[in-house]
């Protein structure tokens, strides 16, 4: 009986420390499970947070070099239209100071000679500046006497500064030789000039 018992005891105690020894395995493999899941899935997110931060990087950057870019953009444009408009006005100042009496007096009435040379041409006007119009009305009507006979009228234009301008009477057709209009010209001539002289002195700076 005590040979039983003890068998008995034994097989219990055997069974018992299976069952738990079971248990325990079980345990610690879904614990390492779970372990190596959270490990996982915090390496998936330093990865994904790490490409964020790479992509985002980039992007700063980027946005970064652009906005230098843009300013010093900005900044050669502003330059290169503060340097033609001072370039146009002093084209402007220069033509106009051109023009003066002397030149008027001769300029005008060789001008007016060739148009009236087209049997097509219609009557005409010449239209100066009410200063000019008032210091050379006198020595443009001896020049273009017979002109003026056949039509040809010497008017002021209070839109004028400076040159002339001829215009058919009924306005249809007109040579502008203002000083604003033959700047102009001037200055489409030379702004990209000015440009490319602009864009090889800034290739030059290391």
């Amino acid at each position: 009986m005590d040979v039983q018992l003890q068998e008995l005891i034994d097989k219990i105690k055997k069974d018992g420390v299976g069952a738990a020894e079971a248990s325990a395995q079980a345990i610690i493999a879904d614990a390492e499970k779970r372990a190596e899941a959270i490990v996982a899935e915090a390496e998936r997110k330093a990865l994904e947070n790490e490409k964020k931060a790479k992509a985002e990087a980039e992007r700063l950057e980027k946005a970064s070099i652009d906005a230098i870019k843009q300013a010093a953009r900005n900044t050669i444009l502003s330059f290169r239209d503060g340097i033609n408009a001072e370039l146009s006005a002093l084209i402007q100042a220069e033509t106009a100071k051109s023009y003066d009496d002397k030149l008027l007096k001769t300029l005008i009435p060789e001008v007016v000679k060739e148009w009236v040379k087209n049997p097509d041409a219609a009557s005409i006007s010449v239209l100066l500046s009410e200063k000019d119009t008032a210091a050379l009305s006198s020595s443009l009507t001896a020049a273009l006497k017979s002109e003026i006979a056949k039509g040809l009228e010497i008017k002021a234009d209070s839109s004028l500064d400076a040159g002339f301008r001829i215009s058919t009477k009924d306005g249809a057709a007109y040579y502008d030789f203002s000083a604003e209009s033959v700047a102009a010209l001037f200055s489409a001539y030379l702004n990209p000039k000015t440009a490319q002289i602009m864009k090889d002195a800034a290739g030059g700076i290391q």
